[in-house]
């Protein structure tokens, strides 16, 4: 039954990819509004990273919290934080099954990259990479940024267009500032007219950043 204080975190989490005892790389997927778990493995399915295994959450009703995600944060709870407890949860997990920080991939779309990107900066470490595709940090503009921490040199990457309907470009050239501060290695990547989906450019460097080149 679902909590009216938690409404995601009775929702299943669906796999893709090799058991996590035998995965050289998890990475936990979240999709965005008005999708679903489903559509992040076909996601995977499209990296083809054979030896990362995925985990997806699924928000309650398709959608981590009602409002646009520059809305003021209490009119977006208790989405907000039952998608950050989610997160921390499959974190947690991962960890407590002996698979490092450093072997911990956070990816998100739209919604999903927004959750993502906020989760990260609020729990800070030297994640194997960090992918907000078509997102920002969430708040209305003057949201305080003062995040403790350090990611470390993390990778993070943020692709978007320059004109999305959903996310402004200078909150993602926040968010790149955010992460920078943070300690990340930050490679933002701006489409001219691309709209608010992923490219192959955006899949491509998702595949190289989790590659055997980048390991740790």
């Amino acid at each position: 039954m679902m909590e009216p204080n938690d409404p995601h975190g009775d929702q299943p989490v669906l796999t893709f990819g090799p058991p996590l005892s035998t995965a050289r790389v998890a990475m936990i997927m979240v999709h965005g509004r008005g999708a679903s778990a489903e559509d992040m493995l076909g996601l995977a399915a499209e990296i083809g990273a054979a030896d990362v295994a995925v985990l997806a959450p699924q928000a309650a009703g398709r959608t981590w919290y009602p409002y646009s995600f520059l809305s003021p944060m209490q009119e977006n709870e208790p989405g907000i934080t039952s998608g950050l407890g989610v997160l921390a949860r499959l974190v947690e997990s991962l960890v407590k099954r002996q698979i490092p920080y450093e072997r911990i991939a956070l990816l998100g779309f739209s919604q999903g990259a927004c959750l993502s990107l906020e989760f990260a900066a609020r729990h800070p470490q030297r994640y194997k990479a960090v992918f907000g595709l078509s997102g920002g940090l969430i708040g209305p503009p003057g949201t305080p940024r003062d995040y403790p921490g350090t990611l470390g040199g993390a990778p993070v990457f943020l692709g978007c267009s320059d004109i999305d309907a959903h996310i402004p470009l200078a909150r993602v050239q926040e968010s790149a500032a955010v992460f920078r501060r943070m300690g990340a290695t930050v490679d933002e990547r701006i489409y001219p007219r691309m709209g608010h989906t992923v490219n192959l450019e955006e899949i491509a460097a998702v595949r190289s950043l989790l590659g055997d080149s980048t390991k740790t």
